[in-house]
């Protein structure tokens, strides 16, 4: 088995930003968990001709790259802020640039960042849906945090990091030999 390749996008278009800490801190829970490999890529990541792209090949010789990259990943962190109950339209208009059939049984953790709990259940009805869509894998375990689980850049609630830790190990039943691999080495 080659080494396993987590790809994470925040699907958020400031920085810095909530959304970017919360990947960055689940692709180190995973890469450690499953001895993977990772990268974050931001939507900023996807080139300043993104809005303007009507498919993938308009995008430039790098955003394009980045695409690649994500879609041939082995698993997916995707997150993304909520705005009035729902994703950002460039983060939507990155999926849609995206081939049907791409991402086809894909291992998908989905999560979000928003102000308050009143956008909790927006992973439920906004990205647990669109990934369906694509007939990812997406994980049982969805992830919502608000601007109070944050400290200096960094989840710290821990509520929300439980939540998180149970699901960057659902990835180990998908993943099997790359847990074995990691209880061994411990």
């Amino acid at each position: 088995m080659s080494e396993l390749h987590i790809v994470g996008l925040a699907g958020n278009i400031t920085a810095p930003s909530k959304t970017r800490a919360l990947v960055g801190q689940a692709l180190d829970l995973a890469g450690a968990g499953l001895q993977a490999r990772t990268t974050l890529f931001e939507i900023a990541d996807f080139g300043e001709d993104l809005g303007r792209a009507r498919r993938a090949d308009d995008l430039s010789p790098q955003a394009r790259h980045n695409l690649d990259t994500l879609l041939q990943a082995d698993a997916l962190i995707v997150a993304t802020p909520i705005y009035k109950g729902s994703y950002p339209g460039l983060f939507k208009h990155l999926i849609d640039l995206i081939d049907p059939a791409a991402l086809l049984r894909k291992p998908v953790l989905i999560a979000a960042t928003g102000g308050g709990e009143k956008h909790a259940l927006a992973v439920e009805h906004q990205l647990r849906p669109l990934f369906a869509f694509f007939e990812a894998r997406v994980l049982s375990t969805a992830v919502h945090v608000s601007d109070r689980d944050f400290s200096e850049g960094r989840l710290v609630s821990d509520p929300a990091l439980n939540r998180l830790a149970r699901a960057i190990d659902e990835f180990s039943t998908i993943f099997p030999r790359a847990a074995r691999i990691r209880a061994a080495a411990e």
